[in-house]
């Protein structure tokens, strides 16, 4: 008998052994690294000066319907990808109906003043993960319909509510995000917007920064730019047509003052039905990864201080057996790795292989190719010369001043946003007026040029 409890016990030992070692490492713990606005009010940057390029994914129901693990699956996938914010919502539109996946509602009798814990714990859980594997929450408190049109906001509760979750959060790698699909209309409205931005300010002693999600297509800054909580702006391209040049929304809030970083928090999601509003789910056209890579280029090219990614399963997490919401048709684990969620991480690593928080639009250098459609070219270079990136959508060709980096000897490369892959085509000591065309044409075929000093020594993207 005792032989066989030693034996026993060894077995265990040894499967306790290879578990651990199966199990993913943790990163060691090491105090959240804040965010705030940069000097320019143009980028993102951490507190150390480091700049931080916003790559969000929109994950509005990840609190609301994933349990634990697989929570930890969809977030593990995004940060192998090179996601860098997770954007989730506390008190999404059916938390009142409907339970998490541990049966728990978020708000005692519907009560914003009265959060539930158990709730929160797994929001607390999920938090914490996230910071991990090195990942920010761009966690909405409410969606709009709570205090939009179900009104279950005073500025009083509002006010509470923000303590709460300041408080909750004081610590945490999070970045509010107010809103939740909905515009600033009354004054009653901005009052509550008001309170719960100073709730949460109470609560996290103001080291996290605020934005505003809008309703789409709309931008936060049309009614809150003023608003002295608001420390960036955000705005809404939507999901009505492809070809939308979100472009256009970043040059109305670039050109405000005081100046203030923007970003759009919710463009074209891959695999949403194009126009989602006419309610015709059977229709085969729909958004795909040129899509998203298009918005991408040309918000980034106009100025913003980083982008969202959003997937039309993802969002809402859908599996089989649930209501899917407009037209969801792949379930959300097998959405994860579809192209488009790639290509962002092949965006943020073309832009941070070069002084990306430097960059400038300038749509002058451009003197010739498509100026408006689904072909526009956008361009913008480093404020101090060293290079530029210029985008073709639809691989058209394109003239450019080159003159205006003041480079003595130039490199050109062509960079492909599908796949990730860099072609050196060309050094020359006459950087002048040039005409580029790209390798391939077409829908599909997007291409960036890269200008550059070619003693800066960039590393290749």
């Amino acid at each position: 008998m005792r032989a066989t409890v030693h034996s026993m016990r060894f077995v265990l030992i040894l499967l306790v052994l290879a578990a651990r070692a199966l199990a993913p490492a943790r990163p060691a713990s090491s105090p959240v690294r804040q965010l705030r606005v940069a000097a320019d009010h143009r980028h993102l940057e951490f507190v150390d000066g480091q700049p931080f390029f916003y790559l969000g994914d929109t994950a509005w129901e990840l609190f609301h319907r994933l349990n634990r693990e697989e929570t930890d699956r969809y977030l593990r996938n995004r940060a192998a990808k090179g996601f860098t914010v997770i954007q989730a919502v506390a008190l999404y539109a059916a938390a009142l109906k409907e339970p998490n996946a541990y049966g728990q509602f978020p708000l005692i009798d519907g009560d914003p003043a009265r959060p539930n814990p158990r709730y929160f714990e797994h929001v607390d859980w999920v938090v914490d993960r996230a910071a991990e594997l090195g990942l920010f929450i761009g966690m909405l408190p409410t969606w709009g319909n709570h205090w939009k049109t179900a009104r279950i906001f005073t500025p009083q509760k509002a006010r509470a509510y923000g303590e709460f979750l300041g408080k909750r959060y004081r610590g945490k790698p999070v970045i509010w995000i107010l809103g939740g699909d909905q515009n600033v209309d009354t004054a009653e409205e901005r009052a509550i917007m008001d309170a719960m931005a100073e709730g949460l300010r109470k609560g996290d002693g103001g080291e996290h920064l605020i934005t505003y999600h809008p309703r789409g297509p709309g931008l936060s800054s049309l009614a809150l730019h003023d608003a002295p909580w608001l420390d960036f702006n955000m705005f809404q391209s939507s999901h009505a047509s492809h070809d939308h040049d979100n472009g256009l929304f970043v040059e109305h809030d670039y050109a405000l003052t005081p100046p203030k970083p923007t970003l759009d928090g919710e463009p074209r999601y891959e695999l949403l039905i194009v126009g989602f509003y006419f309610r015709d789910f059977n229709r085969l056209d729909r958004f795909d990864d040129y899509d998203v890579r298009q918005a991408a280029y040309w918000s980034l090219l106009a100025g913003a201080c980083g982008h969202t990614y959003g997937h039309n399963s993802v969002w809402q997490m859908w599996a089989p057996g649930r209501e899917p919401l407009l037209g969801a048709n792949v379930p959300w684990w097998e959405a994860l790795d579809h192209p488009g969620a790639f290509q962002m991480g092949i965006l943020r690593r073309l832009f941070e292989s070069r002084p990306w928080w430097r960059l400038v639009p300038d749509q002058q250098m451009i003197l010739n190719g498509p100026r408006d459609g689904g072909a526009k070219i956008r361009a913008a270079r480093d404020r101090e010369g060293t290079f530029a990136f210029v985008y073709s959508p639809r691989g058209e060709p394109f003239t450019i001043n080159a003159r205006v980096l003041k480079l003595r000897r130039m490199k050109e490369i062509w960079f492909d946003p599908r796949y990730g892959v860099a072609y050196e085509v060309h050094t020359t000591d006459t950087p002048s007026i040039q005409t580029y065309t790209p390798p391939t044409r077409g829908r599909g075929c997007d291409w960036v040029l890269i200008l550059e000093d070619a003693e800066a020594n960039y590393r290749v993207p």
